[in-house]
Parts: C-alpha cells; structure tokens; sequence
C-alpha cells in the first residue's frame, strides 16, 4: 500500500483546507479585512465547520458501534472521521475571526485540544500491526501490542469526554449567539 493510499484521508484533508484558505483569503482582500464571526460569511464558515465537526463526532461512533448498520467498511469510516475532524475544526477556527474571549475562547481550546489529541489517536491506531486485510495481530504476536492498546484504551478515556465537554460548550455558545446577536436585535 502507497504512502497515499494509506494516509488519503490525511491528503484529502490538506487540498480541502488549502481550498478553504484561498478562499478565505479571496474575502479578506476584497472586503479588506478579516471577515467578522457574525456576518454571512462568518457564520456560513462557523456553520459548516460545525456540522463537518458533529459529523466527525457522531456518524463513525454509530457506524462503530451499531450492531444492525453494515453500512461501509470501518476504515473508511475512519478515514472520513478524520478528515471531518480535520477540516471541520479549521473551519470554526476560521470563524473566529482571530478573537478569542469568553465562552467563544473555550470551544476554541477545546477544539484544538480534541484535534491535537486525534492526531496522537491516530498515531496510536497506526503504530498497532496488522495484516495485510488490516486485521490487528494477536497481543502473542506482537510482545508490545499489548501495551499499544493499553494506549489506545487510555486515549479513549480522555479523547472521548473532551469532545463531549467542547459540544456542550459550543452547544451553548450556538444558543447565546443567537439570543445575543439575533433575538436581541
């Protein structure tokens, strides 16, 4: 398997974010300057960058652990949860507008905490061998497996709660940006 093929999602990932960028950057210089959070713009990128993130969050744990939705293989499920996990945060990032202060500046934090820890999540993943049909050896056949997936269990018990906390942020975020900006005006 080429260098490609195995890291596509990864590659996928960095076309969509160049694109995204020259695209931001087309905005900034014809409207000369940053494109504030709470205009169209603004709020289509945070909006967007949103649903890429709730995506990212739910369709691959229910694919995981649905015993009735055969719907795709699991890698590649994985492959899309890690480019929505890339390209979704990038997006709210760009929402941002560069300003980061009360509730706004959490979710900011805890989304680069939960793509940072994604990154070290898949580093973990890769470093377990597998077969050619990518089927994980046995813990008899690799003496250090055993301590990669105690890794792997470990990441899993904070990955999991820092992206239940950073949607309960950004839930409420979402909820008093539209009572402060929108039914307040």
């Amino acid at each position: 398997m080429s260098i490609l093929n195995r890291n596509l999602e990864l590659w996928l990932a960095l076309i969509a974010v160049l694109g995204i960028t020259f695209i931001y950057l087309l905005v900034v210089v014809i409207t000369h300057g940053v494109p504030p959070a709470g205009n169209f713009f603004g709020h289509a990128v945070g909006i967007i960058g949103f649903l890429l993130m709730l995506m990212t969050e739910t369709l691959y744990s229910l694919r995981k652990r649905s015993r009735l939705a055969k719907w795709g293989r699991m890698s590649d499920w994985l492959g899309f949860h890690i480019f929505t996990g890339i390209v979704g945060p990038y997006m709210v990032l760009l929402h941002t507008s560069w300003k980061f202060n009360g509730l706004a500046e959490i979710v900011t934090f805890l989304t680069v905490l939960i793509v940072v820890s994604g990154f070290v999540g898949r580093y973990i993943y890769t470093a377990i061998p597998r077969t050619v049909d990518e089927t994980e050896l046995k813990a008899g056949q690799a003496t250090w497996l055993a301590n990669r997936r105690r890794y792997l269990s470990l990441w899993y018990t904070v990955h999991i709660p820092i992206g239940a906390v950073l949607f309960t942020t950004a839930f409420l975020h979402i909820i008093g940006a539209l009572y402060y900006a929108t039914f307040l005006h």
